[in-house]
């Protein structure tokens, strides 16, 4: 495996890393362990930035005239998991948020 190839699955694997990171972060939220949950946060913001490394490198090199290779579907499906991974973060530091709003609000009502 080389070329577009690997680097689509670099940006799968790295995306799936990610995603892993951020869900694992909303879970650990909802048990009231927020701290873990933004360190969570930030391993899966560091794996997402691998991937998106990796999607950028690959534009300039497009942008330079150096592909050779012809845009597939399985770019396709790394681009779709890359986004599918920023949404996720978006949704799980929203969720953190949301988790310790309802935590502040239970410990006024107790």
């Amino acid at each position: 495996m080389e070329g577009l190839e690997l680097i689509c699955f670099q940006i799968i694997s790295f995306a799936g890393e990610a995603k892993s990171a951020y869900m694992g972060a909303i879970h650990t939220a909802k048990a009231g362990n927020y701290e873990e949950a933004e360190k969570m946060i930030k391993e899966g913001s560091n794996v997402f930035l691998q991937a998106h490394k990796a999607h950028a490198d690959l534009i300039q090199k497009e942008a330079a005239g150096d592909m050779t290779e012809t845009p597939n579907l399985l770019l396709i499906h790394a681009e779709d998991q890359l986004m599918a991974a920023e949404t996720c973060k978006i949704l799980a530091v929203e969720l953190i948020d949301t988790y310790k709003r309802i935590s502040i609000l239970e410990a006024k009502e107790a």
